[in-house]
């Protein structure tokens, strides 16, 4: 064979190699091929278990690229540089879970060419062992990755967090905060009004980690400084939208329920930018929603928000939360869901620790060994009864 067919004859074999056609891979070795450098630990000698350490190989990638960066031939032998590209993302290497990541492998492969069929080969590169090696690390410096940013959204949003609970004289408030390991943007705060009223706000930043820390952190920050400004919640949720719309990051939003209390008189005003609408166990047992129209802050400019107001009788309970709760799913993928919520609700909302009783009726929905998808925020407000 001449050199030209040798280059052709090299490079074809090294496309079905990469490509996986392994009957390509049969036609083009020699009945006696012989593999100096073993792929994978098990391989077997000869040109069966050169095609089935390929075939193991191919199987763990997706996506796979082939490009012949140099050539040469003399005599029987070629040498050929080359990269081959694949993401690790169908099936196990060498034991190591499919990792989603790409990988590049640079090869200097010899060929020796007998008979129109490749008879040996010897390569220089990145070989199975190394994959794997190189693999474990890149997994390894991704988890110490997630795991660095998991600290730094834990430490804002303890930074963040109320350190005491307000004391109003006649009324309970009972906050209960349950953050997922991989930290969501939930919060929760109080602000100290004139007039002894107090400021109340529940919300929810999208996305989760270090960017919905940061976000639930910038959005709390506006919200008591323009709280200090007005006696509307409607009108604190409108000056807070602005700034937001302005700063929020692509494709986020926090969603927030603002309600001020006027603790002489029960009054409870509220506007929602978005949020859950929060449950009120009135006296004769009913639970009733408390809805306001409005959209999540940081979405839109120019927003208004819909502002009403309510009165809380003796023993009656309000209860403020995030969508953690109602969006946990049980082994079946059943969802806790608003209804039950609800009616647990309006049946049980005559309980002091509502809160307590409530994350008893997820744990027994949910079951044992539950992973917690997203951030818990409960918060109940109740006017207690005057003995």
């Amino acid at each position: 064979m001449s050199v030209e067919e040798n280059l052709a004859l090299a490079h074809r074999f090294l496309e079905a190699r990469a490509t996986g056609d392994l009957d390509a891979l049969d036609e083009l070795l020699a009945p006696d091929f012989v593999n100096h450098n073993r792929l994978l630990p098990g391989q077997e000698p000869g040109r069966e278990g050169y095609k089935w350490a390929i075939a193991k190989m191919l199987a763990a990638f997706s996506n796979r690229r082939f490009f012949v960066e140099d050539q040469v031939a003399a005599g029987d032998k070629v040498v050929t540089r080359f990269t081959v590209q694949g993401t690790h993302d169908r099936g196990e290497l060498m034991g190591v879970a499919p990792t989603g990541r790409e990988i590049t492998n640079r090869v200097i492969v010899i060929h020796r060419i007998s008979g129109g069929k490749i008879a040996e080969e010897w390569a220089e590169g990145t070989g199975a062992v190394e994959l794997l090696e190189r693999l474990v690390e890149q997994e390894r410096i991704e988890r110490e990755r997630i795991e660095q940013e998991l600290r730094v959204a834990r430490r804002i949003q303890q930074a963040t967090l109320p350190k005491e609970v307000p004391e109003l004289e006649g009324w309970e408030i009972n906050p209960f905060y349950q953050p997922a390991r991989e930290v969501g943007g939930a919060f929760y705060d109080f602000f100290e009004l004139d007039d002894g009223r107090l400021g109340i706000v529940v919300g929810d930043a999208t996305s989760k980690g270090v960017p919905a820390a940061l976000v639930m952190a910038s959005a709390r920050s506006m919200l008591h400084a323009v709280a200090q400004t007005s006696n509307s919640p409607g009108e604190v949720l409108k000056r807070a939208n602005e700034p937001l719309v302005t700063d929020m990051p692509t494709n986020m939003f926090v969603t927030c329920f603002y309600s001020i209390l006027d603790p002489k008189s029960g009054s409870l005003s509220y506007a929602n930018a978005g949020h859950d609408l929060p449950y009120v166990r009135r006296g004769g047992g009913d639970a009733e929603e408390l809805r306001a129209r409005g959209m999540p802050l940081g979405l839109m400019p120019a927003m208004n928000y819909e502002e009403k107001e309510i009165v809380l009788q003796a023993g009656e309970a309000a209860l403020f939360y995030s969508d953690g709760l109602v969006e946990a799913h049980d082994p079946k993928g059943e969802m806790f869901g608003f209804p039950r919520l609800r009616a647990l609700i309006a049946e049980h909302g005559e309980e002091r620790s509502l809160g307590d009783f409530l994350m008893e009726e997820l744990y027994s929905f949910v079951g044992e060994g539950w992973e917690q998808e997203d951030d818990i925020t409960l918060l109940t407000l109740r006017d207690v009864p005057h003995p």
